[in-house]
């Protein structure tokens, strides 16, 4: 297997855990846990698959660019030898680790905090900071996808 089929392959992986985690999350967990869970256990559990779930965002956080960006400058030449669809790419995966990033460092730690105060209004007013950068970080990792995919496809420059 060659360097380019490994991070192609990382590079893919990263991308179907984060988004893919993304979309269980918001459309599975979210209105089963609602449903079945009273505010006190959804918040304990909430906490719980964010801070399994942050572990494997970090790493996809760190592969995704890595990956890409080798790929870009050894495979096209840089920047500017990429095609649009690589930048638009790299342009959305920016602003879904900048959204990632306001996430973990202040609505994730006000999360917590409102949970250990037993302020249940403010976690669920965090909890819904959260599931709103959650909802636009899926939406804007598919558009990525497809991008990627059009790409690919010779349908985008």
């Amino acid at each position: 297997m060659s360097l380019d089929s490994v991070l192609l392959t990382l590079h893919l992986l990263a991308v179907v855990v984060w988004v893919g985690g993304m979309f269980f999350a918001y459309v599975m967990v979210r209105p089963a846990a609602v449903t079945a869970l009273e505010p006190p256990q959804r918040g304990a559990l909430w906490q719980g698959i964010f801070e399994r779930f942050f572990v494997y965002v970090w790493v996809a956080v760190i592969v995704l660019p890595a990956t890409g960006y080798w790929m870009m400058f050894e495979r096209m030449g840089g920047f500017a030898g990429a095609p649009l669809y690589v930048h638009l790419m790299q342009g959305l995966g920016l602003v879904m680790i900048a959204l990632f990033l306001v996430l973990y460092f202040r609505a994730f730690p006000r999360f917590r905090a409102a949970r250990a105060a037993k302020d249940l209004a403010a976690a669920g007013a965090r909890l819904g900071d959260i599931r709103r950068t959650v909802g636009i970080n899926t939406i804007l990792g598919f558009v990525t996808i497809v991008v990627a995919a059009l790409g690919r496809a010779g349908a985008l420059g």
